[in-house]
């Protein structure tokens, strides 16, 4: 990762400079603001250690710059200072830094606050790549749009539902929603090993197309699964891995690929199985027209003990309108 060391002084800026470097970052160097804002708009390094005060253009002025300008990659942003008051911080913070390290500074201290930076953006280098593998499976399937954007806010509002109500409280928290927001796009992943000549057919699928077809699910499992056990702390993908698996079992064991029944099935899965299900009703398709939101209600209401968990076919009645907020916002058209 890149850092980006910013102070007029040039003792200072060489103490930092060998400070970071021994913690193994690779360091650009500025002695102003203007210098900085420059090598930012040329390097985009992922973090900025920046010294507040300086002639011309700031530390903080350098940091609502960076603010303006970022777009899909997040510049994680140190201030330096020998401001040490509650105001001067919260001021900072406020202005558009993530954290502040008062001179004189340890090296235990410094690294410690990179650390932290560290983790922020090894996060949303995360996220990124897990939506980047998304698009890359649905790239395949000429008609899904949006889906993954639908998907992703359909089972966020269902699970935000049985959060607020204690739905399965043992299992639905705040790092659920997060995390079933993160990993459902993930549920079609296995598609990557289905051949195109089935994938991408406009007819109906005959009984052995249908067979490979189904096989997607174990595929999307194992990929994940792999990619979890290289990180035993990766509960997104554990979780990808199952609403891959399940998202096409039923609450009644008639689907597939395991005849899963109801509280056997991932709570996870059953939220993406609905919020799928949804989606292919309302969305129009080679084979099939769009149906209207009311009409696609009925038919959930159908599956509603059979198909679907009870309780997740409430969660979506109760935030129908948010369902059809996000169908316009997201629409394909």
């Amino acid at each position: 990762m890149k850092v980006l060391l910013v102070d007029d002084d040039e003792i200072s800026l060489k103490k930092l400079e060998w400070l970071v470097n021994a913690l193994g970052y690779e360091t650009l160097l500025a002695e102003n603001g203007k210098q900085a804002w420059e090598i930012w708009k040329t390097e985009r390094p992922r973090m900025v250690i920046t010294d507040w005060m300086m002639p011309g253009m700031d530390g903080l002025e350098l940091t609502k710059e960076i603010r303006n300008a970022e777009s899909s990659q997040y510049t994680y942003i140190i201030i330096v200072t020998t401001k040490s008051n509650t105001d001067d911080i919260i001021y900072a913070i406020d202005s558009g830094a993530d954290n502040y390290i008062a001179k004189p500074y340890s090296k235990e201290e410094l690294s410690a606050k990179i650390r932290s930076g560290q983790r922020i953006v090894d996060l949303e280098s995360r996220d990124t790549i897990i939506f980047a593998i998304s698009k890359l499976a649905e790239s395949r399937d000429v008609e899904t749009g949006n889906h993954l954007e639908r998907i992703r806010y359909y089972s966020k509002i269902i699970a935000e539902y049985l959060l607020e109500k204690g739905y399965y409280s043992e299992e639905i928290n705040p790092a659920f929603v997060d995390n079933i927001f993160l990993t459902s796009p993930l549920h079609d992943i296995g598609k990557i090993g289905i051949p195109d000549h089935i994938l991408l057919k406009t007819e109906r699928l005959d009984t052995e197309e249908f067979e490979i077809m189904k096989t997607h699910t174990i595929i999307g499992y194992e990929t994940l699964m792999e990619t979890a056990k290289k990180d035993l702390k990766a509960d997104y993908f554990k979780m990808s891995a199952s609403i891959a698996l399940c998202h096409h079992e039923k609450y009644d064991g008639s689907g597939y690929p395991n005849g899963l029944k109801g509280q056997e099935i991932p709570i996870s899965a059953r939220i993406v199985a609905l919020a799928d299900v949804y989606d292919a009703l309302v969305s129009k398709r080679v084979y099939k027209t769009s149906y209207p939101h009311d009409i696609s209600k009925s038919i959930i209401l159908k599956g509603d003990g059979s198909h679907f968990d009870p309780i997740i076919v409430e969660a979506f009645l109760a935030c129908e309108d948010k369902f059809l907020e996000v169908s316009k916002l997201y629409s394909d058209n």
